[in-house]
């Protein structure tokens, strides 16, 4: 990030600052006097001072000290021939613990209370066919009725009893 955009963003956020407390003292100013006149004066007032106190903090110019880096020489071995060891081999993980229940797994007959669900279970999907009549039979079904007016005289007497 170079130096003006920088600056570009403590300039905002030195303004958002002084705007902030313009208009804290325009609401405390607005509820002792009832002249608005002065309430915008005493803002105008308290952001040119914020801002110029904002703007007079300077950073402190940063001497970061270095130390005298001197890298070291790297030592090789010479080496004609590299030997892999048992210990360079790769050993397969050991097969989890019993208690884990891992996505490999599969779950036993679940009992009628159970919680869990099984989803692509080929026994409880329905065929294309059951799915066909079930659409059919929610398509075919009738309107509900209309119950908005039962429920606006519902309310109606509900009025009338609260008062």
């Amino acid at each position: 990030m170079d130096a003006s955009h920088a600056q570009r963003i403590e300039g905002a956020a030195s303004l958002v600052a002084a705007a902030i407390l313009a208009a804290a003292v325009a609401f405390a100013v607005g509820r002792l006097t009832d002249s608005m006149v002065m309430a915008g004066c005493a803002a105008a007032a308290s952001l040119f001072v914020a801002l110029l106190a904002l703007q007079s903090i300077r950073p402190e110019e940063r001497e970061l000290p270095l130390a005298q880096f001197v890298p070291d020489e790297l030592a090789f071995e010479e080496v004609e021939e590299l030997i892999l060891t048992d210990a360079d081999q790769v050993v397969e993980e050991p097969a989890p613990a019993p208690d884990e229940l891992v996505l490999d797994d599969v779950l036993g007959k679940l009992g009628e209370d159970s919680r869990v669900v099984r989803l692509f279970d080929a026994a409880a999907m329905p065929t294309p066919g059951q799915l066909k009549a079930r659409i059919d039979r929610h398509l075919g079904q009738a309107q509900a009725p209309d119950a908005s007016a039962a429920l606006h005289d519902a309310l109606a007497e509900l009025r009338l009893s609260l008062k």
